[in-house]
């Protein structure tokens, strides 16, 4: 089941925005129940009294207080957003702290039973562990000391890691992540990922509003296998234009948001050539579906990689 926990997590943050939705429908009811009682048991002078302009009145007394109740709804939803972004950001940023730190093995939650670990490139696991092990072999052995195996990282925390934790009771993902932060490589990527949703959060791009339309997961692994473009436009995500408009606006302008992002198109770039052969579909939308997934896919959108987007040229240029 924790191949669903995105979409677990995305549904109950729907809930939360959706229970602000039916707070505001039921106090429209009620005040439009009101006016309509006002309307029916009212006396007939109140009426005709002033003509035109009280007919104008009233309905101006009639709609200002829906839309202010519907104006509170949106700020309501934006600052449960905002809060929801800097919890998950501020739990993500005291792991980072830690340095990345591997965890060790009896503070780790047990994870669930996986038939398959993502495999990481040969140079990298066996060939870079038999060096780390070599020069220490007989002052271990001497020590009776023995060198712990690298951490493997199966998919489930590979995605729970990738879509960062919401919180500090999120347990299995704050697990996950650190986990994750002690592979070298992992740790550029996380790295690179936090720091582009921080910086498009900044500018009012959260990653849990941006939802892909329906992608294909044969489309990913055509674009593992070097696909790029139109072709591959169902891929992107579905995404106001605006939205676009200002992440091509901020690669555009700010130099340290474009090498961050280029530095984490890159790195995700490999993750997903590396590990598509490897998963079956559900995981392998589960990892393009994570905030780290869906960083990429606007960024890729926005450079072209994916989909047909082309950026409207800015007036300075």
């Amino acid at each position: 089941m924790n191949d669903f926990r995105d979409s677990f997590r995305r549904f109950a943050h729907q809930q939360s925005k959706d229970g602000l939705t039916v707070l505001g429908a039921v106090a429209t009811v009620v005040w439009l129940v009101l006016i309509l009682l006002f309307w029916l048991f009212g006396t007939p002078a109140d009426e005709t009294v002033g003509g035109g302009v009280a007919g104008l009145l009233r309905w101006v007394g009639l709609v200002t207080p829906i839309a202010l109740i519907w104006m509170a709804v949106w700020q309501g939803r934006a600052i449960a957003a905002l809060r929801l972004e800097a919890i998950q950001l501020r739990t993500t940023l005291d792991i980072l702290r830690k340095g990345g730190q591997a965890v060790p093995a009896d503070e780790i939650p047990a994870a669930p039973s996986v038939a398959r670990t993502i495999p990481t490139p040969p140079a990298s696991s066996g060939a870079a562990a038999a060096r780390r092990n070599e020069p220490d072999d007989q002052g271990q052995a001497s020590l009776g000391l023995e060198t712990p195996p690298p951490l493997e990282l199966d998919e489930y925390e590979l995605i729970a890691a990738l879509n960062f934790p919401d919180g500090p009771d999120d347990v299995e993902a704050v697990a996950a992540l650190r986990k994750a932060l002690a592979d070298r490589e992992l740790a550029r990527l996380i790295r690179a990922a936090q720091d582009v949703v921080t910086l498009l959060a900044k500018r009012g791009i959260f990653m849990d509003d941006l939802y892909a339309g329906d992608a294909q997961p044969g489309l990913w692994r055509q674009f593992a296998d070097g696909l790029r473009g139109a072709a591959l436009t169902s891929l992107a995500l579905d995404v106001d234009e605006p939205v676009l408009e200002a992440t091509a606006k901020l690669l555009r302008s700010d130099e340290v948001f474009r090498d961050t992002a280029q530095h984490f198109l890159r790195h995700f770039d490999k993750l997903v050539s590396r590990a598509a052969p490897e998963l079956d579909d559900r995981l392998l939308l589960a990892l393009t579906y994570t905030r780290s997934g869906r960083a990429f896919t606007l960024l890729a959108q926005v450079a072209g990689m994916i989909g047909s987007y082309v950026p409207q040229e800015s007036p300075d240029a």
